[in-house]
């Protein structure tokens, strides 16, 4: 394994994301580069939503002869997927609001990178027949990949689980700040 892979996963090792995200390594990809590492995530729901508020996968590719297109040996491929409100998923905005959420996580993570390119996808289900009672299960995914510009990919990791918390609706707090409780309409709470 090349010392500058080695260096880069080291980079990962140890590194605290967001309290709420759990992390866990899964089978990298083969095909794709000789070197990989992958991991998965999700953002903890709360309250009556105990389900995962947001998952997604992070994958670190590496080539030691580089290839063109990604403009450099490593490669950060991510996928973030998080249920939305109906409202919130025909927004026509929210695509490029979206793909704003990942560069605003690149940029306030301190993670140089170059050569991004990804998709936003909204995902509208309509439920019919004996399911018409069946919640529906708007959600929005995203899938992007950049080039980072050094072997630290710690803060690529921190810029995707920012990801994960903007698209969840639940960006991260400033250290020290505890967020408030959120109040239901009627309860007079």
């Amino acid at each position: 394994m090349p010392e500058e892979f080695q260096r880069a996963l080291r980079s990962l090792r140890g590194v605290q994301v967001r309290a709420d995200v759990s992390l866990h390594e899964i089978p990298a990809p083969t095909r794709v580069a000789p070197f990989a590492l992958a991991l998965t995530g999700e953002l903890a729901g709360h309250g009556a939503h105990a389900t995962d508020a947001a998952s997604g996968r992070f994958v670190v590719l590496y080539d030691p002869d580089g290839q063109e297109v990604w403009q450099g040996r490593f490669r950060a491929v991510t996928m973030v997927r998080a249920p939305l409100e109906r409202d919130l998923v025909r927004d026509p905005l929210l695509s490029e609001v979206a793909w704003t959420w990942l560069r605003e996580a690149l940029v306030s993570a301190g993670a140089g990178s170059r050569a991004h390119g990804g998709t936003v996808t909204r995902v509208i289900s309509e439920s019919f027949g004996s399911l018409a009672d069946t919640p529906e299960a708007d959600e929005i995914e995203i899938r992007a990949s950049w080039t980072p510009t050094t072997p630290d990919l710690a803060p690529h990791l921190h810029a995707w689980a920012h990801l994960m918390g903007s698209v969840a609706g639940r960006p991260a707090l400033p250290e020290g700040v505890t967020p408030l409780r959120a109040r239901r309409a009627g309860s007079g709470s």
